[in-house]
C-alpha cells in the first residue's frame, strides 16, 4: 500500500501539467465562483426624463444616483428616445417623472412617477424595482420630514402645510411576466454549443491518437488540408443537431418568444460551436492523454462559465473583472441570443457581439489548426 501511494505521488509529481490543474484549478475556481456569482444587482444604467424640471423632481433623481444601485445615464426629452435605448441594451432602466409632478406635490396629492424596467432577465427587473421602491419611500420619509420642519417655522395659528407623496408605477419590458427562465436557458444555449464542441472534438481526437489512426492517415494520399477539413466539418455538422433541439426546447418547453432574426442567431450558434471545437482541438494537441484532455476542458470551462454572465448578470461582477466578459465567446452569444429571442434586435444593434464571436472562431480555429499541423508533421 505505501508503495502505491508513494508511485501515485511520483506519478502527478512528473507531470506538471496534471499538478497545475489539481492545484491551481480549485483555487481560481473558487475565487471566481465566491466573487462573480453574486445575487445582488447593481451598476445599473438609468436613464431619465424629467418632465417637471422642479426641485423636487431633481432630488428623486439625485436620490436615485446616490443610492448606489443605479448609475445615472443621461437625461432624455422623450420616453421614446429612453425606451429606444433600453431596448438596444444602452439602459437597464428608466424613470419618468411627469409634467406634475411637483404641483402635486404641493398640493398635498399624490403623484405617480413610471419606471421603465429591462425585463429580460426578470430576477434583475425585480430586484431593480424593489430598490425603486426603496428609494420611493425613502424620498417621502424625507418629504414627511420636510413639511414637519416648515410647520414648526410657521406663525401660532396658521393652518399647517401638506405634503403629498410619489407612486411608483412600473412597465416592465420585454419580459411582462418576470420568467426567470428566460434569462437562464437564452444563456445556458451558449454554454451548451461551446462545452459540447469542445468535448467532441477532444475526445474524438484523443482517441484517434491512443488508437494510432492519426499515423496511419499520413500514410493515405490526402493532403495535410484535407485531413484538417475533414476532423473539424463532421462533428460541427453533427452538433448543430442538438442545437436546434437546444432552440425547440427553449421555445416549446421555456415559453421563449423568438421576436429576431433566425439568421442572425444560426450564424451565432455556428461560430459559437466552432470556438468550442477549436478549443477542444487545441486541448488536444497539448495534452497526451485522454485524463489530461479531459482535465484541461475541466480547467477551461468553468471560468468561462462563471464571466460570461449566462447565469448572474455581468453588471453584479465586480468593476475590475467586467472587462473579462469582453474575450469570452458565451458572453457575446449571450446577448445576441437574447437580443434576437426575448428583445427581438436586429444586425444594427447586435453586430459587435457577432463580430466578436466570428473572430473568436476564426483565432480559436486557427489556432488549432496550426497545432495540429505541428502534430502531424
Amino acid at each position: 500500500m505505501h508503495a502505491l501511494f508513494v508511485k501515485e505521488l511520483n506519478h502527478i509529481r512528473r507531470d506538471r501539467r496534471i499538478v497545475g490543474m489539481l492545484l491551481l484549478a480549485p483555487i481560481l475556481q473558487l475565487m471566481l465562483f465566491g466573487t462573480v456569482m453574486s445575487p445582488d444587482v447593481a451598476n445599473l444604467r438609468l436613464g431619465v426624463v424629467d418632465d417637471s424640471r422642479s426641485p423636487q423632481s431633481r432630488g428623486l433623481v439625485s436620490a436615485l444616483g446616490e443610492s448606489g444601485s443605479f448609475q445615472l445615464g443621461g437625461l432624455y426629452t422623450s420616453v421614446e428616445s429612453l425606451g429606444d435605448d433600453i431596448s438596444v441594451g444602452t439602459l437597464d432602466a428608466g424613470v419618468v417623472v411627469p409634467y406634475d409632478f411637483a404641483r402635486d406635490l404641493e398640493r398635498g396629492r399624490p403623484t405617480t412617477v413610471q419606471v421603465l424596467l429591462n425585463a429580460m432577465n426578470a430576477n434583475t427587473a425585480a430586484v431593480s424595482q424593489g430598490y425603486v421602491q426603496g428609494v420611493i419611500q425613502s424620498y417621502n420619509r424625507s418629504l414627511q420630514r420636510a413639511g414637519i420642519e416648515a410647520n414648526i417655522r410657521q406663525v401660532p395659528g396658521s393652518q399647517p402645510s401638506r405634503r403629498g407623496f410619489a407612486v411608483l408605477h412600473p412597465a416592465f419590458l420585454f419580459n411582462p411576466g418576470l420568467v426567470s427562465s428566460w434569462f437562464l436557458v437564452t444563456g445556458l444555449l451558449g454554454q451548451l454549443l461551446l462545452m459540447n464542441g469542445m468535448i467532441t472534438a477532444s475526445a474524438t481526437m484523443v482517441k484517434e491518437r491512443e488508437a494510432g489512426t492519426l499515423e496511419q492517415l499520413l500514410m493515405t494520399p490526402a493532403r495535410i488540408s484535407e485531413i484538417i477539413v475533414a476532423k473539424i466539418v463532421p462533428p460541427f455538422l453533427l452538433l448543430g443537431i442538438p442545437a436546434l433541439i437546444a432552440l425547440a426546447v427553449i421555445r416549446v418547453y421555456f415559453g421563449v418568444p423568438f421576436r429576431g432574426s433566425a439568421l442572425l442567431l444560426t450564424v451565432a450558434a455556428a461560430a459559437c460551436i466552432l470556438c468550442g471545437i477549436g478549443l477542444g482541438t487545441f486541448a488536444a494537441t497539448i495534452t497526451k492523454s485522454a485524463q489530461q484532455a479531459q482535465l484541461a476542458s475541466f480547467f477551461i470551462m468553468p471560468p468561462m462559465m462563471s464571466l460570461s454572465g449566462a447565469l448572474t448578470p455581468a453588471e453584479a461582477m465586480p468593476a475590475w473583472m467586467r472587462p473579462w466578459t469582453a474575450i469570452n465567446p458565451i458572453y457575446h452569444f449571450g446577448v445576441i441570443s437574447r437580443g434576437t429571442l426575448i428583445r427581438g434586435s436586429g444586425l444594427e444593434d447586435l453586430w459587435p457581439n457577432l463580430l466578436a464571436l466570428l473572430a473568436f472562431a476564426l483565432v480559436l480555429v486557427s489556432l488549432s489548426v496550426w497545432r495540429f499541423r505541428q502534430q502531424l508533421s
